[in-house]
């Protein structure tokens, strides 16, 4: 889901086998040579860490002919597909990359919450109380307090002042807390190059104010995703144009003479969707009996004080296409559950269908996700390029808490205690 917001922020791969392979292609070009006076300012120095982010990027996106900076550096770097954590949505996926965490440790437990603290405020996109967010430290964070020097052309949660708390009638000012050192609220409006030249922009600072680690996003692949389906034309227009962006990147920075791990992700995949796959929950349960919290690929509800046993015996029992579970029967593989903004039922989907409040009153297709994070079509995109990856290297798929502790190796801090991923699984393909 693409957060239009201000502040904080398919297809079914028939055959699809894991470790993805992608294409060989030719070696990159090397850039023309530098000018006398484009060395001068900026010299070589220690690489950069820069993660990307492509919502909703699906790894067979590779397969479609249009992306030949992606598909280069994945030849000839590191590559693999990665299982998002459930649930398979934008905010808890950005979340837990940056903080090794699966959403139900790290407290963004959905793309939209409530939290027996704060009953009559929930969680939106548009939220930037610190009090969602302060229950994991974000990478950011962490780096600034080592004295690593941090900035971010748009993450869901790096403009949140983490740690600090919201003052009641504070006119959107929160103060105190922890930002990377330079930060900018995300617009929809600023274009792939635009958010592409604020890098590079950085990047050109003398060494004293250069960030070394650097967080991108880019969302028109997950908005195409949502609109048309995974299938569509204009999922591989926007591929084809963030891959535009991705190859404006690799050039700017080669121009500053600068070299760069680059570490590019994606939150989740994409699945087709239409009115003719919808479970209303009116048709399941008497809606006097409970509220939701979410609805779409899976839906929470909490119910009605006094109507519990009413709602437990409508959901508790075999439905086509949903199964519901209490939060303490959520199975334990999902890692889900246990938190306390997750609500007391959770009702999740067939991929591909849909758990709406009522049934649509006008015909739709489309593209989702939040499904079953062991969905083939619900897997995201690695790939890893940099003077600290090893070349032509493929890995299996891995779960992404495991991205966390990677970036932590590129960008020199010590290694964590209490995550829930490690890196084992790149000291082979890592260079020491």
């Amino acid at each position: 889901m693409k957060p239009m917001i201000t502040g904080p922020f398919v297809l079914l791969l028939a055959g699809c086998a894991y470790p993805y392979t992608p294409p060989a292609l030719a070696p990159i070009a090397a850039p023309a040579p530098m000018s006398t006076a484009a060395t001068a300012a900026a010299p070589a120095a220690a690489p950069v860490t820069i993660l990307v982010s492509i919502d909703g990027f699906r790894p067979d996106y590779l397969d479609r002919g249009v992306t030949p900076r992606l598909s280069q550096l994945a030849a000839q770097g590191v590559a693999g597909s990665m299982r998002p954590s459930f649930p398979s949505k934008t905010f808890p996926n950005h979340w837990t990359l940056v903080t090794g965490l699966v959403p139900d440790h790290h407290g963004i437990v959905g793309n939209d919450m409530e939290d027996p603290a704060r009953a009559t405020a929930p969680f939106t996109l548009a939220n930037d109380d610190p009090f969602w967010w302060n229950a994991a430290e974000p990478i950011w964070v962490t780096a600034e307090k080592a004295g690593i020097r941090t900035a971010t052309e748009f993450w869901p949660g790096a403009s949140i002042a983490w740690g600090s708390t919201q003052p009641k009638n504070n006119h959107g000012i929160v103060p105190g807390g922890e930002r990377p050192r330079d930060w900018a609220d995300f617009n929809a409006n600023i274009s792939g190059p635009q958010r592409v030249d604020a890098v590079i922009d950085w990047l050109r600072r003398p060494a004293a104010t250069r960030p070394r680690f650097v967080t991108l996003y880019f969302d028109t692949v997950d908005s195409a995703g949502h609109d048309e389906g995974p299938d569509g034309p204009a999922v591989t227009a926007a591929v084809a144009d963030v891959d535009g962006s991705i190859g404006r990147l690799v050039d700017g920075i080669a121009a500053l003479g600068q070299t760069a791990n680059l570490v590019i992700v994606s939150d989740h995949g994409m699945a087709p969707t239409s009115s003719t796959r919808v479970i209303a929950l009116d048709t399941i349960a008497n809606p006097a009996d409970y509220h939701t919290v979410e609805t779409g690929p899976y839906a929470t509800l909490a119910p009605v004080p006094g109507h519990e046993a009413a709602l437990a015996a409508a959901l508790l029992k075999p439905h086509p296409h949903m199964t519901c579970y209490t939060k303490a029967q959520v199975p334990a593989r999902l890692r889900y559950g246990s938190n306390p903004r997750v609500p007391p039922y959770l009702c999740m989907a067939d991929d591909g269908w849909l758990v709406l409040k009522t049934t649509p009153a006008k015909p739709f297709t489309g593209g989702n996700h939040g499904y079953d994070n062991a969905q083939p079509d619900m897997a995201a995109l690695f790939i890893a390029n940099g003077p600290g990856f090893a070349a032509g290297k493929r890995i299996a798929r891995f779960d992404n808490v495991d991205v966390a502790p990677l970036l932590r190796d590129l960008i020199g801090l010590p290694a964590a205690t209490g995550l829930d991923g490690s890196d084992a699984r790149f000291k082979s393909v890592l260079k020491r």
